[in-house]
């Protein structure tokens, strides 16, 4: 597929900064959203500004959904004027996102039945690798689909990864941040229960990042609970979705995660005491007032 026309849904940071990244390489873009500064600036540079998901997609060969939920995926999908409406024979739909993926692999289906393709390929890095196009993709689904569309991704990613069949890269992208989210919790309780027994914060991270522990998550953690800098830039409220996701997906896979629901916990405490917009390090203040309380 050389030069397709793109149609892109979803232009918040990290989309709009794609966006920006696949017309600066010569692609010509479908595009529509609530954020009308950001479709402006993309009209601006020579997009074309649609109405409707089904209008945008009857105009792409490629339409890209870089939303925030599985519920906002299948509303797009779905619908007299949803992409499923519009979607023409031979295109496919790339989701960024970080879905369920029971929900990917039900749209999966209903897509084929129209004679177009599905990949799931969420993302790795950050807004400024996405304006770069250096960002880490795991991308999944149908290996003939995947090669029609992998020089698209090529000029969005450092590094493109093939994961297999449609719905393993969210399960990958849902089992990453399980990791990551899990850490920083751990991580940023650990300071806190420091805190209450008079251990010295900085001396607590000198003597464990000197040992195995070490990892960029626990610099990120030190860097909040000890210096007072919140520079990872991803939300509690976001966390929170994402390991409830990763717990209904393992609930979808007949078992239980009980480290996860033990993380989902207390994402949830913390959202729930409106440190939502905070970044997840930031959940040591809701773990220090904890100690307190008790």
């Amino acid at each position: 597929m050389t030069k397709p026309v793109i149609g892109f849904i979803g232009l918040g940071l990290m989309g709009g900064n794609m966006a920006e990244c696949l017309q600066k390489n010569d692609f010509d873009l479908v595009v529509m959203g609530r954020n009308k500064d950001a479709v402006g600036a993309t009209v601006a540079r020579g997009a074309t500004e649609v109405t409707t998901p089904r209008e945008l997609a009857e105009a792409s060969d490629i339409v890209m959904l870089c939303v925030t939920t599985s519920d906002v995926v299948e509303s797009l999908i779905y619908g007299d004027d949803g992409i499923l409406a519009g979607i023409k024979d031979g295109a496919v739909v790339i989701d960024f996102g970080t879905s369920i993926p029971a929900s990917t692999q039900k749209i999966g289906a209903a897509l084929a039945e129209k004679g177009a393709g599905m990949i799931d390929a969420p993302l790795g890095r950050t807004p400024a690798h996405a304006k770069d196009g250096l960002l880490n993709i795991m991308a999944a689904g149908d290996k003939d689909t995947f090669e029609k569309v992998k020089p698209v991704l090529d000029v969005q990613g450092e590094n493109v990864f093939y994961v297999g069949a449609l719905g393993a890269g969210h399960t990958t992208k849902l089992i990453n941040n399980f990791m990551g989210m899990t850490t920083v919790c751990a991580m940023s309780q650990a300071f806190a229960v420091a805190d209450r027994a008079g251990v010295d914060r900085q001396q607590l991270f000198d003597i464990m990042s000197a040992g195995p522990s070490n990892s960029p998550f626990m610099n990120f953690c030190k860097n909040y609970a000890v210096d007072g800098v919140s520079d990872l830039g991803f939300s509690i409220a976001n966390a929170t979705k994402d390991i409830g996701y990763f717990v209904k997906m393992v609930e979808d896979l007949g078992t239980r995660a009980l480290i996860a629901e033990g993380t989902s916990a207390n994402l949830q405490a913390a959202l729930a005491a409106g440190q939502g917009d905070g970044n997840v390090p930031e959940i040591f203040d809701y773990f220090l007032n904890l100690q307190e309380r008790s």
